[in-house]
């Protein structure tokens, strides 16, 4: 299966192009400069590609980008939160329609390079707050897809990690021996990884749960364990609510 990667450069999608130059047959690896906040993760794209001896097109989106504000991850004067991934204060970080947007030019770029697949690292970690990163949206971009390639090119969307957790790619990725330095997860761009935004806690602790050695440098390397436990304890105090009993009229 000839696949084309969708890469951030982060260990999520950099494990996935290391299994799909084992298990099927890398074509290339594919970005998207869609006006980010910064620009580190497309350099660590690039190393990965070079890493895998393949090619590293970079599709520029920034007019696109233009138009999707309200981020922080598009917007400068919007502050990437700290915290938990899976906190509800996470959902600043939504682009609207942003996987859809890359997908399509992807899969045109496949259809066009005689590639038989589309990959990216979508997982379950990603479902409570991008609608574009579940299941069912995976189902219908392929429906999508297979209309408007008809008799052209069949192209697969291939999501192996789409029904998986974070720690489950970093085992992933320890079977593969993907170099987890030379990934770049942190939402914020400085010389290193602050250790405090969701992602950067999302890496440590799905690093620190599969047992796995993080070479990375963080300016906050112990927050990721503040950052959990407090979201241990409202997601307890939310389920207790929904048990408890009604108020009494």
């Amino acid at each position: 299966m000839k696949t084309i990667v969708v890469c951030s450069g982060g260990l999520d999608s950099v494990t996935l192009a290391y299994k799909v130059a084992r298990e099927h047959s890398l074509h290339s690896l594919i970005s998207f400069d869609y006006g980010q906040r910064h620009k580190k993760e497309l350099d660590y794209a690039a190393r990965a590609a070079s890493d895998l001896g393949v090619k590293h097109h970079v599709v520029d989106l920034t007019s696109v980008g233009g138009l999707l504000g309200g981020s922080s991850l598009t917007s400068d004067d919007i502050d990437v939160p700290d915290g938990h991934y899976a906190e509800e204060t996470m959902r600043i970080t939504v682009v609207p329609n942003r996987n859809a947007i890359m997908f399509a030019v992807a899969f045109g770029a496949a259809a066009a390079a005689g590639a038989d697949a589309v990959a990216t690292a979508v997982h379950g970690g990603d479902h409570f707050i991008y609608p574009d990163c579940r299941p069912d949206f995976i189902t219908s971009f392929q429906t999508m897809q297979n209309h408007a390639l008809e008799g052209v090119r069949d192209v697969t969307l291939y999501t192996p990690f789409v029904n998986v957790s974070k720690a489950d790619i970093a085992l992933e990725a320890g079977r593969l021996a993907v170099p987890i330095d030379r990934t770049w997860s942190c939402y914020k761009g400085h010389e290193t990884h602050c250790g405090r935004c969701g992602t950067c806690v999302e890496r440590r602790e799905a690093l620190e749960l599969a047992r796995m050695p993080d070479p990375t440098v963080y300016e906050d390397r112990e927050y990721w364990k503040q950052a959990r436990a407090a979201h241990m304890v409202r997601t307890l105090e939310a389920e207790a609510k929904a048990k408890s009993p009604p108020p009494e009229d």
